[in-house]
């Protein structure tokens, strides 16, 4: 099994409370997802070569400024991930989509944090096919993780 790289996360909005995101609660799910997001690596994996991944959580208006620089997006988004192994995570957006779908705001930020680091280990959600198939293995991942904690 690979080694973990430093995960590091920063707080970057001020929309979210500290207090709501549980961020060692987080930290711990994602540190349990490690291995089996290493598991699933593919061929474009950039993940295990990564010495640090940075968490960086921001408001809808950061990351829209980020999709728009980088994507040619002008909108929010949940999370972008850059190859250099920094995911941006919409803190403001996990909060909206928690809240709709009934999941509690850790496990939503967790569910991003995952998605970021499986495009990191070569997954793609560029087409409807990849993206169902990166759904799949995301939730799964996030379903072992979470046990017992969320």
């Amino acid at each position: 099994m690979s080694m973990v790289p430093a995960l590091s996360w920063l707080n970057r909005q001020r929309t979210v409370s500290s207090r709501q995101l549980r961020l060692p609660v987080v930290r711990q799910v994602v540190e349990r997802a490690w291995p089996e997001v290493v598991a699933a690596e593919r061929r474009d994996s950039v993940l295990t070569k990564q010495p640090d991944i940075f968490f960086v959580l921001v408001s809808n208006a950061k990351i829209a400024a980020l999709h728009e620089e980088f994507m040619n997006e002008p909108s929010p988004t949940d999370v972008i991930t850059f190859q250099h192994g920094e995911i941006v995570i919409s803190a403001e957006r996990a909060e909206g989509e928690a809240r709709q779908r009934g999941f509690s705001l850790p496990e939503e930020i967790a569910r991003y944090a995952v998605h970021g680091m499986l495009h990191l280990a070569g997954w793609s959600d560029a087409n409807p096919r990849a993206a169902a198939a990166l759904h799949t293995i995301q939730e799964k991942i996030l379903r072992r993780a979470l046990r017992g904690l969320c």
